[in-house]
């Protein structure tokens, strides 16, 4: 009876437990499925704190954020409170504060200290204003903040949206050195400039003085008369040793008296002209110079003995370029309007208040130059006259023996006279146009139709070369007029 009875209860634990097996089955089942998906769709990434999952949080300066924790909350831990701050308001709400750029995280911990949320916070510039103002008035700009910085991205039709973006972004900022402009412009222009800078000079110089010596023996006496009259006005004469000398009786023991008349006038033109043409982008600088450079003395490096004395001494020198020089920044503004920011300069080497230096009497030329730098806005084709100079300067001078030059007709024996008058008429002339890339045998180059003599016709008919045809005519976008590119005899 009792092992019947010992079985019968055996069954029923064996049923029971079969029972609640089945029963704790059918109750996880469906929440088995359900943390998959969760976990699945959750895309942070565990932190290396603890088991918790942390979360990337972004703010903006002076924004605030509200956190719901999945359970009560005991404590919470800042790693760097001047960047973020968290306010806990209930047992499982939290308040997170952007307090100035940078990154920073921020842990919450329960009563037992185990970890219940963890966010990684990056605080940066609020750009929901300048992107709304981007937004309405250039669209196709994105801007992002980068630690203090800012990066502008996206494209635009032409530069002078991309330079709008940026001075906007530079006033949110506080200087545009902390704006990283990568704005593409669609379609940049290329813009090429001609400048033409032409100047006419006349000199005229008269020079007309007389210089006396005489001499006049009596007995053991002597008294002996010199009259030098030197040239002021240039400093020098137009010819030196230029005269004419006459000598009265010239015998030993008889007053002798020397006349030279000293007589120089000189006239002259001098014509400059310079055309340098230069391409390029619309918003990009360029830069043209042709010239050269010539020497200056600077100093003397000297070498020294063994003995203390000085050695071999070398002479050092450093270069000034001279020439023709162009720069030019194109902006291609609406409606063909080009702004330009243009700098020309033309300077040659010239003797004219050059120095005497160095142990040699080493010659130090100076330069003459004629340097216009300014800011313009024409259309393309258009003209304008950049700068312009007319200079007139006159000189004279009268150098002679105190009260003997005074003396009517006979004081022109005892003075010099000088007369210089320098006239300069100078223009510059500038002339953008909107250009596009041709086809290369659109274009004429210098040498086109050109053949150099053979010897047979340099010895025989005195030929350099010979021109074959003409050179085709090919204007600019924009239509200029008359030849380009050739020099015209």
């Amino acid at each position: 009876m009792k092992s019947e009875e010992n079985q019968s209860a055996m069954r029923t634990v064996a049923a029971r437990a079969l029972l609640l097996s089945t029963v704790a089955g059918l109750t996880l089942a469906p929440l088995l499925p359900v943390v998959a998906a969760e976990s699945d769709k959750d895309p942070v990434t565990t932190s290396a704190i603890g088991p918790v999952k942390m979360r990337f949080l972004s703010l903006g300066i002076g924004k605030s954020v509200v956190v719901d924790l999945p359970r009560d909350v005991k404590d919470v831990l800042v790693a760097d409170p001047k960047i973020a701050n968290a306010v806990v308001r209930s047992s499982q709400r939290a308040y997170i504060i952007g307090g100035a750029v940078g990154q920073t995280n921020v842990v919450f911990f329960d009563a037992e200290g185990q970890q219940v949320a963890s966010y990684d916070i990056a605080v940066k510039r609020d750009l929901n204003g300048v992107r709304a103002a981007l937004k309405q008035t250039l669209p196709g700009i994105q801007i992002e903040g980068v630690g203090e910085s800012v990066v502008l991205t996206g494209s635009v039709s032409s530069p002078v949206e991309a330079q709008q973006a940026g001075e906007i972004a530079a006033r949110l900022v506080g200087g545009s050195e902390k704006v990283v402009n990568s704005i593409v412009v669609r379609g940049r222009d290329q813009v090429m400039l001609k400048v033409t800078v032409a100047e006419v000079r006349r000199d005229i110089v008269k020079q007309l003085g007389v210089d006396l010596s005489a001499s006049m023996n009596y007995g053991t006496a002597a008294v002996v008369f010199k009259n030098n009259n030197p040239f002021t006005a240039n400093n020098a004469p137009l010819v030196p040793e230029n005269g004419l000398v006459g000598a009265a009786l010239n015998k030993t023991g008889l007053p002798s008296v020397t006349a030279t008349l000293r007589a120089m006038e000189s006239a002259g033109v001098v014509k400059t002209l310079a055309e340098p043409n230069l391409t390029a982008i619309s918003g990009e600088s360029a830069t043209f110079i042709s010239g050269g450079e010539f020497p200056i003395p600077t100093g003397v490096t000297c070498q020294t003995t063994t003995a203390g004395a000085i050695g071999q001494c070398v002479q050092t020198v450093s270069f000034k370029k001279f020439g023709i020089s162009l720069n030019f920044t194109p902006v291609v503004l609406t409606e063909g309007r080009i702004s330009l920011r243009v700098m020309t300069e033309v300077s040659e080497v010239s003797t004219e208040n050059s120095l005497q230096g160095g142990a040699g009497g080493t010659t130090i030329p100076s330069i003459k130059t004629r340097r216009a730098e300014t800011t313009l806005e024409i259309p393309s084709g258009g003209s304008v006259a950049m700068a312009g100079l007319i200079q007139e300067q006159t000189k004279q001078a009268i150098n002679g023996l105190p009260g003997a030059d005074q003396i009517p007709i006979l004081g022109g024996l005892f003075r010099s006279q000088d007369y210089v008058n320098h006239q300069t008429e100078l223009m510059v002339i500038v002339t953008p146009y909107v250009v596009r890339a041709v086809a290369q045998k659109e274009l004429s180059r210098p040498d086109d139709g050109f053949a150099p003599a053979s010897d047979s016709q340099s010895a025989l008919l005195g030929r350099i070369n010979r021109i074959y045809g003409v050179a085709a005519r090919v204007d600019p976008v924009g239509g200029t007029q008359g030849n380009f590119g050739f020099i015209i005899d």
